[in-house]
């Protein structure tokens, strides 16, 4: 079959090398010069099955009031007048509840062992390098309460095959050498051994240039324009060649210039600009933008740098060794579609991620600003997140239409998994996993 894939991040590049393991011809259109330069550019770098909890939970809604007011929130709900945005928030609200919490840990660790396994088959396969440390995660915490809380997490994820494990700081100490100018401040810590870390952008990048090498057409510097339709069936997708724009959010302005693709599927794999784009089809899903933030610093003490992925509970942030260079990632701001660093917020979000590195990691990497000679890349995406933080990965209403989308901050967790997913759905297969596939036409089940 003709299959286009719109979007060549983690997810839509995983997409195509597994339907083109399965013989089909793929072309995948994507509106920046290269594969993963959107969402999976500089993430946090963690593959983590272990740490996939919902961002709603039952504590949420007044830890979200109380954050309103702080620049640097873990979670920063900034109010629009966008009835989108408050429809996802009614329903975020509504999974914040221990029932549905637990219910959505379940899914997202059954799609991230799957994922993970996966992904391993893949790097197998290809041999592709991408600074890969299977040297697990750690979550270290500096508040005694919140460290007590973590053995109930901990044993909620060894109820679904997960073995994360609680340890003291001796022990924390002992895996991380890292964190000793910071041992005052720790009161222990969970580690999950069998979790990774590597480098999402370019191994996105490599797998999409052996698809290429493979016969995959890739129309790089592509705007999609419009999805058209036959009735309920997807016909063919309208695109027009420029560097600019936004998925989804485009008029058809220069006939001239815009070129129909035909083919007999198309999968929608365009991270948060999947939902605007679907709606023109009459496909509502609740997928919206959480702009989150990262820098990556240069290490200047490679000796003393850390191995071990870890995750700063304190500050909602998680750093990776990347070779010689270090990233940190984490905080979520759900506002809208601004991808900006000068504003005021950004700014204050981009000197915390510093900050803390220094106080945590005092010398180990250059985190100065720009302003002072540092060069701390500091980056920001959109993470296109479900209220459930569960994505729609199968078949909308309209027919040959798929989503591949709303994997919130678990896209490079849950990329390998949801392409070899996806394509198994295509042809007619259940996945085998506990995962409840989206299907707006009934007929798959997970």
């Amino acid at each position: 079959m003709k299959i286009i894939i719109l979007g060549a991040g983690i997810i839509g590049i995983s997409t195509a090398w597994h339907l083109l393991e399965q013989g089909h011809e793929v072309t995948v259109v994507e509106r920046q010069p290269d594969a993963a330069m959107e969402t999976s550019f500089a993430n946090a770098a963690q593959i983590s099955v272990s740490y996939c909890e919902p961002w709603a939970n039952r504590d949420a809604p007044m830890k979200a009031l109380k954050w309103m007011l702080s620049k640097e929130a873990p979670l920063l709900f900034r109010p629009r007048l966008s009835w989108q945005q408050w429809r996802w928030s009614l329903l975020f609200l509504g999974q914040c509840n221990d029932r549905a919490f637990e219910r959505n840990v379940r899914q997202l660790v059954a799609l991230g062992a799957y994922s993970h396994a996966a992904m391993k088959d893949l790097v197998a396969d290809t041999g592709i390098a991408y600074n890969r440390l299977e040297k697990g995660i750690a979550h270290y915490y500096t508040d005694q309460k919140s460290f007590d809380a973590a053995g109930e997490a901990a044993a909620l994820m060894r109820r679904y095959g997960v073995s994360r494990q609680v340890i003291d700081r001796a022990e924390l100490l002992r895996l991380e050498p890292a964190l000793a100018s910071f041992s005052e401040h720790l009161v222990g810590g969970t580690f999950t051994a069998t979790d990774e870390s590597g480098d999402a952008r370019a191994f996105t990048q490599a797998l999409a240039a052996k698809c290429r090498a493979r016969g995959v057409e890739f129309l790089y510097s592509h705007d999609v324009v419009a999805l058209k339709c036959l009735g309920n069936t997807i016909e063919s997708v309208a695109v027009r060649a420029t560097s600019t724009g936004a998925i989804g959010q485009n008029d058809i302005k220069n006939v001239e210039s815009v070129k129909v693709l035909k083919a007999d599927h198309v999968v929608v794999a365009c991270g948060s600009y999947s939902a605007p784009l679907l709606r023109r089809v009459g496909v509502s899903l609740p997928i919206y933008p959480g702009k989150g933030y990262s820098a990556t610093f240069k290490i200047l003490r490679p000796e003393a740098a850390p191995q071990v992925s870890m995750i700063d509970d304190e500050k909602k942030i998680a750093m990776s060794r990347l070779g010689n260079e270090l990233r940190v990632a984490g905080t979520i701001e759900v506002g809208d579609y601004n991808l900006t660093l000068d504003s005021p917020v950004a700014r204050a979000r981009c000197r915390m991620l510093s900050r803390r590195i220094e106080q945590v990691m005092p010398g180990v990497c250059d985190t100065r600003a720009p302003e002072d000679g540092g060069n701390p890349n500091y980056w920001a995406g959109l993470r296109p997140a479900t209220p459930t933080n569960i994505p729609f990965i199968g078949q909308t209403k309209v027919r040959g239409l798929w989503v591949n989308a709303g994997h919130g901050t678990l896209g490079w967790t849950h990329g390998a998994g949801s392409g070899k997913a996806l394509t198994e759905l295509m042809a007619g297969r259940v996945p085998e996993m506990a995962f409840n596939c989206y299907d707006a036409t009934g007929k798959h089940s997970g």
